[in-house]
């Protein structure tokens, strides 16, 4: 499969399980100050799908229902998560509660090892995986960088992989990205989402210029001052990235390299009249 279409002035569209997504921009939908701040902010980055956590919304209880009418209402494919699941029994509960409540066999599975750095547990994720794919749902698993998980995910079933760029919320861009690129290059067919620690619209650009299909936000869209136009910037950025590399980046270089060539240039001698 050809992933570089250069024949597009823009970014050509994003398939995942065989639907055509509308952007490269995922949001979250959580830790706005307000839901007419996310329904503004998801207006304002166009973007082709929200995620919402289920367990944190059910315990609002009559406020979680109000919640999930409004997700609903904003018009764009909503994929629940698991978030806050610490073992595959609770992430399979969670989506099978969440497919009845949303209509959809999506879901970003999320099974937290680590509560200090929210890092997967990538044993219980790959066992969550496969349980989730037998049972008919398309999952996007919530991993690391690790390559051996990444295989054992696709092995489980999953077309796609969500790796994370550093630790939830901590906005620190990408931590390792020898790693990450090792990951874009072994599975070059493989869609790849940028899911956490992307906190600046630079950041994101990054990610997209290596070659990563899109990417997942909340925090740094969440938590600016105004989240509708850091929605637009983030928007912006993804876009000018993907487009880049499409385009064709260059080839970075230990040696200066003139844009004009020396050769054949004409000297003037400024002393002659």
């Amino acid at each position: 499969m050809n992933l570089i279409d250069r024949t597009l002035g823009t970014p050509r569209p994003l398939t995942l399980y065989g639907v055509e997504v509308s952007s490269r921009l995922l949001l979250g939908t959580a830790r706005y100050p307000s839901p007419q701040a996310m329904s503004d902010a998801v207006k304002a980055a166009h973007a082709g799908i929200v995620t919402v956590s289920v367990r944190r919304e059910q315990a609002r209880a009559n406020t979680g229902v109000r919640f999930f009418e409004l997700i609903k209402a904003l018009g764009v494919r909503v994929m629940p998560n698991t978030a806050g699941c610490r073992t595959p029994k609770e992430a399979i509960a969670t989506a099978q509660m969440a497919r009845e409540l949303f209509a959809t066999d999506w879901v970003k599975l999320e099974v937290i090892g680590n509560d200090d750095t929210l890092q997967p547990d990538l044993f219980g994720l790959v066992e969550a995986a496969a349980a989730l794919v037998k049972d008919g749902f398309k999952v996007f698993p919530y991993t690391t960088e690790d390559l051996i998980a990444a295989e054992r995910l696709l092995e489980a079933g999953c077309e796609v992989l969500m790796p994370w760029a550093a630790p939830i919320g901590t906005g620190r861009g990408l931590a390792n990205p020898y790693a990450l690129r090792s990951l874009r290059q072994y599975f070059a067919k493989v869609p790849l989402i940028i899911d956490a620690g992307i906190g600046a619209p630079s950041q994101a650009a990054q990610a997209m210029e290596m070659g990563f299909d899109a990417v997942l936000l909340n925090t740094a869209v969440a938590s600016a001052a105004d989240p509708v136009r850091m929605a637009r910037a983030f928007a912006a950025a993804i876009e000018a990235g993907r487009t880049a590399y499409e385009a064709g980046l260059m080839e970075v270089r230990d040696m200066a390299a003139p844009s004009t060539p020396v050769a054949g240039t004409p000297f003037f001698d400024l002393d002659r009249p």
